[in-house]
């Protein structure tokens, strides 16, 4: 038995398209729910209007996305044994469930497996907004690379789009560790006090004993955040819930990658404020003066860029353009080097200073509002159809 289970706040301008991929799937879910949480829009009543779809309005929830999948799980799952969880603005192709529902048969000991993702680049958006998007579809396509590189192997089963073995979410709610303040016992799998909670979820899973992959055949397409500010919100939610979690678990082989990732990325933050710092000494000075072994570096790093792009689902020449130009790239890479620092930052000051800070949720959602665009008037895709997403895409 399999459940599909839609968190969704004020999605209103996705949701039908992400229902509809649901709906189209080749292996029919057993039960669609759209966990309705705190919506003021016209979420529900869209939702209600597909046909073969429970639309599920959260009660007295005030813990966001963790606590609508918990109330939704105790609800709808206790005879599934595979959950597959879905953000209300992704779409997945028609092979999706079918192809997770393989991968658990012919692995018993198989906790989660994430689909393969990539962004949707729509013709009504602006040029800058297609650039920023473009940047995260290099960006996620290098992710996935990694990960199929490590024989499918993750350390984060991303909630935007993942089928999870519901044997391995009751064991982590039965043994995660209780908590040293009373009032913070969980009512689901899903931790409500982390601000990424798939990230906690499959550390939990790991440490257990179970195995989170990324599915080698299951795509997925999302939206991407259309403006610096809401990518940088969102950003920092993740890069800030991280560094917290990973402090909280310590440094073991379940965690080791990723405090080389966040080592790789205060490294990349050292090396580039170290080179601005010569470059401006050099000029004050006038000891600037251009040496053609310079290039190197940077044609090794254009190479890479470029070839990385070719490895973009449903590419066009606008992807391969943007990473040969360099700028965009080397943009984006101060982008995330700035909160990879600030997130590190802000945790500190908390952890040594005292100093508090807000959980980052409403930063999100604010992040989430700027990536919610209106598709009124531009033509329906068929999700079905792989020349309709190429197109898309």
């Amino acid at each position: 038995m399999l459940v599909v289970l839609v968190a969704a706040h004020n999605e209103e301008q996705s949701i039908v398209r992400t229902l509809e991929s649901l709906v189209a799937q080749q292996r029919k879910a057993n039960r669609i729910v759209v966990a309705a949480d705190n919506c003021t829009d016209d979420t529900v009543a869209l939702a209600k209007s597909v046909k073969g779809v429970t639309v599920f309005e959260t009660k007295n929830n005030t813990d966001r996305k963790p606590g609508a999948l918990n109330q939704a799980w105790r609800r709808y799952c206790k005879k599934a044994e595979l959950v597959v969880c879905i953000d209300a603005d992704t779409i997945l192709e028609p092979n999706a469930l079918g192809d997770w529902e393989a991968e658990f048969h012919a692995n018993p000991i198989l906790g989660g497996c994430s689909g393969k993702f990539t962004m949707l680049v729509d013709e009504g958006m602006t040029q800058s907004e297609k650039l920023l998007v473009r940047l995260q579809r290099a960006e996620f396509s290098k992710w996935t690379d990694v990960a199929l590189r490590r024989a499918r192997r993750t350390s984060v089963l991303a909630g935007t789009a993942c089928c999870l073995n519901n044997d391995a979410l009751r064991e982590v709610m039965e043994r995660r560790p209780v908590r040293s303040d009373p009032r913070l016992v969980e009512d689901g799998p899903w931790v409500t006090t982390s601000m990424v909670e798939d990230f906690e979820l499959t550390y939990r899973m790991r440490e257990l004993g179970w195995e989170t992959k990324v599915s080698g055949t299951v795509r997925a397409y999302t939206d991407a955040m259309t403006d610096v500010r809401s990518l940088w919100a969102q950003r920092m939610k993740w890069q800030t819930g991280t560094v917290e979690d990973l402090l909280e678990f310590g440094f073991n082989r379940r965690t080791r990658q990723d405090w080389w990732q966040q080592a790789q990325g205060l490294l990349a933050v050292t090396v580039r404020s170290i080179w601005l710092l010569l470059l401006v000494a050099a000029l004050v000075t006038d000891r600037f003066h251009v040496q053609l072994w310079w290039a190197v570096p940077t044609v090794l790093f254009l190479a890479n860029d470029v070839k990385q792009s070719l490895r973009i689902p449903h590419r066009k020449r606008a992807d391969v353009v943007v990473a040969a130009l360099m700028i965009p790239q080397e943009f984006f890479a101060y982008m995330r080097s700035g909160w990879f620092l600030a997130s590190w930052t802000k945790v500190l000051a908390r952890k040594i200073l005292g100093i508090s800070y807000k959980d980052g949720w409403g930063n999100q959602e604010r992040a989430e509002a700027g990536r919610r665009r209106r598709r009124s008037g531009q033509p329906a895709m068929n999700v079905g159809s792989d020349k309709a997403l190429a197109k898309a895409a």
